[in-house]
């Protein structure tokens, strides 16, 4: 059962990954004016994933200084969330190990 639970709690964190990784992409496509914003769909699709990772990026914002534009929020949300995925992985290992299974 717990070992289920690590499974999910991994799983949930690769996806967030993955909802970052589109969210900072799109954010520069729309910064470059590759992706016009005039769209309903494309603008609802930010407005959806900016709603989603705004509250993860916020304390770090606060912490991060001002790099003049640039915004490394997503890139250490990234690397905390793969941090976990390998703890949650080294605890799953270690319980499969002690027989807990």
């Amino acid at each position: 059962m717990l070992i289920a639970l690590i499974d999910v709690l991994i799983m949930l964190l690769w996806v967030l990954g993955w909802v970052i990784i589109v969210q900072a992409i799109l954010s520069w496509l729309v910064a470059f004016n590759v992706i016009n914003t005039h769209n309903d769909f494309v603008r609802s699709l930010l407005y959806a994933l900016d709603r989603m990772t705004a509250p993860l990026y916020a304390p770090f914002r606060r912490i991060l200084p001002d790099f003049g534009g640039i915004d490394f929020s997503p890139i250490v949300v990234l690397l905390i969330i793969w941090g976990l995925q390998r703890l949650l992985a080294g605890l799953k290992v270690d319980l499969m190990l002690s027989g807990y299974v």
